[in-house]
C-alpha cells in the first residue's frame, strides 16, 4: 500500500471529533494511536484493543504523522549526546 492509499484512511471533518484527524469510519484520533505506539504499545496490542481496526489504519496513522512533521516544527532542547 502505497502513502497516499493510506493517507486517504485518514478524514477530517470539522462535524467529527471537532475536527482532528481521525481514522476514516471511527472516531479514533491518529494522536490517540500515535501516543499508544509512543507509549510502547504494539502494533498488535493495538488491533486487540481496537478491533475495527486494521494494520493499515495504524500505518495511515504514522504515514498521516510524517506528512505533518513536514509542515510543523517544535523546538527541543540541544544537548550533547
Amino acid at each position: 500500500m502505497n502513502r497516499e492509499e493510506l493517507l486517504s484512511r485518514i478524514s477530517i471533518d470539522p462535524n467529527i471529533c471537532f475536527g482532528k484527524p481521525c481514522i476514516r469510519g471511527h472516531r479514533l484520533w491518529v494522536s490517540l494511536i500515535l501516543d499508544l505506539l509512543v507509549s510502547g504499545e504494539t502494533v498488535e496490542a493495538i488491533l486487540e484493543d481496537y478491533p475495527g481496526l486494521e494494520t493499515a489504519d495504524v500505518l495511515a496513522c504514522i504515514a498521516y504523522g510524517a506528512e505533518m512533521s513536514r509542515e510543523r516544527y517544535i523546538e527541543l532542547p540541544v544537548g550533547a549526546i
